[in-house]
């Protein structure tokens, strides 16, 4: 556990207040450094001779590494708190911004997971002839390799590497599970003199790589491609390119490992129900293809998982949730930074979301320009992606006046901009995507202030994305009961047509979430909005099309209980009595079948009418009784053997 802070004023460029940190933080933080990385290096030495420090210094995190190494101690701890904090052009106080900063590095994490890839240096290289035989040759020593030419091709006299001669049909996995498909598959002949002679062509072949270097300049194989591990790809006629995709796939030996970035719950996915699709979000937006449909539910291909974290933002039911780190822990994460903030006597955060891009800007614009406001407290993200609507509400809730994302280069926009617009609509109009690749104007923007302001009785909810959702909501919005949402928002009612629903209550067997449901004492169909994913499931089997949407947020407590969206009155047995059924619908099935000539006996029409132990009593005494068998043979018995052996 961390109980002092080692901290640095870089030269005198920054100003560090030691004592007021020590008060907020409760550890141990004495006057900063001036150059703790150069002359007063023994004061590092002698922090990590002690153990339990932070040092608030990244850019030298090496030099603290090596040190730690050299006196045979464990690496201390480091902490940004000069470009995110120190170094800005606000003249207001940084205390509460760093006491957050602080706060929030305090928390502690769980490991990361992930799976070991072995990769063998099995490598397929696809591209023109000229190109493609130079690049075997330079990865021939380091590699395994196999260069894939058109039939038109002259086979290279050398044996250093593999050549074959074919079509590619397609090519699916990843780094160290690559699997092609050929057509026409040719392979060199090794013996005889003379030119090199090939095999007779075969189709559907099939062969596995560890490594695919494309230098072909055509349509990418895959998907996202620049997401898919092992996967390398430079145009043919830009030689820079391709000597970096060379360099790059003669690295690709050895085990790796794969960060498993989601974790999955099956059971709670509603993506189907009895062959009826209902949800696809996490599937239409994918970018790798890695999440695939499997019965019910979806599962994730964790080789092909790029861990963008879109997938978790937008699941309805948390059947799908980022994990590396875990959804919990950003919570926590922005909860903390919002309190801490506030208990070291600031007013109104504002939250900066990024990643690794946003961070660098962050570093580039506190050295050469006026870095981030004293109230702009930074989050980075693994992935900016899996910051949804949940996350942001919950900031909002905790503390934040606004919010302001900055997406990664290969972040899908549309994907981000919906969760904002979700955000904005249950939270007001507080979050906005900051689309900027310029350090000046990311500054600029943020210098620009707000007139937002925080929740007046900040809450720090627990429990799932849509519970915190809720109770951020409320503390947002005290006395409202309903918020309409956009179109597709994961929250909403269900509205049933009564002139058209039958109660065939077909809806209710399908329903993932058990937000519909039935009454087995009268024909009811009962729902509770809260439970409600706004799948699709019902709508799609409903045989009348009786069952439309509308997405809200109702934050009454009437959406925590059941309500009645359609019922009948129960029809009553014509021979006991006893209710079944709906009237409405005994009497469509009567009217139906009266005059069918397999309803002409009365009794039969009569039947329908009865509840299910009166029809079955009706059935077995009947003049056709279906239940009745053939006559049964007589028992045999010993007089009868007798009088056999007597005939013969």
């Amino acid at each position: 556990m961390v109980k002092s802070l080692i901290t640095c004023d870089c030269l005198g460029s920054q100003s560090v207040d030691a004592q007021g940190l020590s008060k907020a933080t409760g550890l141990d933080v004495r006057a900063p450094c001036t150059a703790l990385c150069t002359t007063q290096i023994d004061r590092a030495a002698k922090a990590l001779e002690a153990g339990d420090t932070m040092i608030c210094c990244t850019q030298e995190a090496r030099l603290f590494e090596a040190l730690a190494d050299e006196m045979q101690t464990p690496a201390a701890p480091v902490l940004d708190l000069r470009d995110r904090a120190g170094w800005s052009a606000d003249p207001a106080s940084k205390l509460p911004k760093m006491s957050a900063l602080i706060a929030e590095a305090l928390l502690p994490a769980p490991s990361s997971k992930s799976l070991d890839v072995v990769s063998e240096g099995v490598c397929l290289i696809l591209g023109p002839a000229k190109v493609a035989l130079a690049a075997a040759e330079q990865l021939a020593p380091h590699l395994g390799v196999t260069v894939l030419l058109g039939a038109e091709a002259d086979l290279p006299d050398t044996r250093e590497f593999d050549v074959v001669v074919g079509r590619l049909r397609g090519i699916t996995g990843a780094l160290g599970q690559f699997e092609a498909r050929f057509d026409g598959l040719q392979q060199v002949q090794p013996g005889g003199r003379g030119a090199r002679s090939l095999t007779e062509p075969r189709d559907d072949a099939t062969s596995h790589c560890d490594i695919v270097l494309d230098l072909t300049g055509s349509t990418p194989l895959f998907s996202a491609h620049e997401k898919r591990e092992g996967y390398l790809r430079a145009d043919p006629n830009h030689a820079p390119g391709v000597a970096a995709a060379i360099l790059a796939a003669s690295h690709l030996t050895g085990t790796f490992e794969k960060p498993l970035y989601v974790k999955t719950e099956p059971l709670l996915c509603a993506h189907s129900r009895a062959e009826q699709t209902g949800c696809t979000r996490c599937l239409d937006l994918c970018p790798t293809g890695a999440i695939t449909p499997d019965g019910d539910h979806v599962s994730v291909d964790p080789m092909i998982c790029a861990g963008c974290g879109a997938c978790s933002a937008v699941c309805p039911s948390g059947a799908i949730g980022y994990d590396a780190p875990p959804v919990d822990l950003t919570f926590r994460r922005v909860q903390t930074l919002a309190k801490a903030y506030r208990d070291a006597g600031g007013v109104a955060p504002r939250l900066l979301v990024h990643g690794d891009f946003g961070a660098e800007m962050i570093r580039l614009s506190a050295r050469h320009g006026d870095g981030l406001p004293a109230d702009v407290i930074p989050l980075e993200m693994a992935a900016v992606g899996a910051f949804g609507h949940a996350e942001m509400v919950a900031a909002l809730a905790a503390g934040f006046a606004d919010i302001h994302v900055v997406p990664n280069p290969g972040t899908d926009r549309a994907a981000l901009s919906a969760q904002i617009a979700l955000a904005c609509a249950i939270g007001g109009d507080r979050v906005a995507l900051l689309d900027t690749q310029d350090p000046d104007a990311l500054s600029q923007t943020l210098f620009a202030g707000t007139d937002a302001q925080p929740c007046a009785a900040p809450v720090r909810p627990m429990g799932t994305r849509r519970q915190i959702t809720r109770q951020a909501a409320r503390a947002l919005h005290p006395g409202t009961d309903s918020l309409p949402l956009p179109d597709g928002a994961p929250y909403g009612a269900v509205l049933v047509d009564t002139d058209a629903c039958t109660l065939c209550l077909s809806c209710v067997s399908l329903c993932p979430s058990g937000a519909l449901g039935d009454n087995p004492d009268m024909p009811q169909l009962r729902f509770q909005e809260d439970a409600c994913l706004q799948c699709g499931l019902c709508a799609n089997i409903c045989p009348e099309d009786a069952i439309t949407y509308e997405p809200r947020l109702d934050l009454s407590d009437a959406a925590l209980s059941q309500r009645v969206l359609n019922e009948e009155e129960p029809f009553a047995c014509v021979e006991c009595g006893a209710l079944f059924g709906s009237k409405s619908t005994i009497d469509r099935i009567t009217e139906k079948l009266t005059g069918h000539s397999m309803f002409s006996d009365p009794g039969k029409l009569r039947m329908i009418q009865m509840c299910d132990d009166c029809r079955v009593n009706a059935q077995y005494h009947s003049e056709n009784n279906p239940f009745a068998g053939g006559e049964r043979p007589r028992v045999r018995t010993t007089d009868d053997y007798l009088s056999k052996r007597r005939d013969h």
